[in-house]
C-alpha cells in the first residue's frame, strides 16, 4: 500500500483545513486507518483512528471535538477535518494503514505509512 497525504498549508489560529490520504497499489477498505503528527523536536503522536467501515473512531484528547476522521472506501481515501486550529497543532501530519480492521493509538498497530503533509498554524 502506498499512502499519499495532502491538504496541508499555512493557516491562522481558528481556521480549518481538511487533509486527505489517498491509497494506491491496493485497497485499504479492510484496514483500520489513522492519522499521526510530529511537531519539530517532538516524537510522533497519535491524532485519530477509524475502523475499516468508518463506524468506529477514536481521537487524542488534544484534538477531540475539533478534528473529525472519515473515510471513503470507494475512493481509497481517508480524511481529517481539522477545525478551530491552534498554533500547537503545527506539525507534519502522517496517515497510516493499520494491520487489522480496527486500530488504536499505538504505532506498532500500523503497517504502512505515508509521507507527511505540513500544517502550520500561526497565532
Amino acid at each position: 500500500v502506498q499512502l499519499q497525504a495532502s491538504g496541508g498549508g499555512l493557516v491562522q489560529a481558528g481556521d480549518s483545513l481538511r487533509l486527505s490520504c489517498a491509497a494506491s497499489a491496493r485497497t485499504i477498505s479492510n484496514n483500520g486507518m489513522g492519522w499521526f503528527r510530529q511537531a519539530p523536536g517532538k516524537e510522533r503522536e497519535f491524532v485519530a483512528a477509524i475502523s475499516w467501515n468508518g463506524r468506529s473512531t477514536f481521537y487524542a484528547d488534544s484534538v477531540n471535538g475539533r478534528f473529525t476522521i472519515s473515510r471513503d472506501n470507494a475512493k481509497s481515501t481517508v480524511y481529517l477535518q481539522m477545525n478551530s486550529l491552534k498554533p500547537e497543532d503545527t506539525a507534519v501530519y502522517y496517515c497510516a494503514a493499520g494491520r487489522t480492521s480496527y486500530v488504536g493509538s499505538g504505532r506498532p498497530a500500523y503497517q504502512y505509512w505515508g509521507l507527511g503533509t505540513l500544517v502550520t498554524v500561526s497565532s
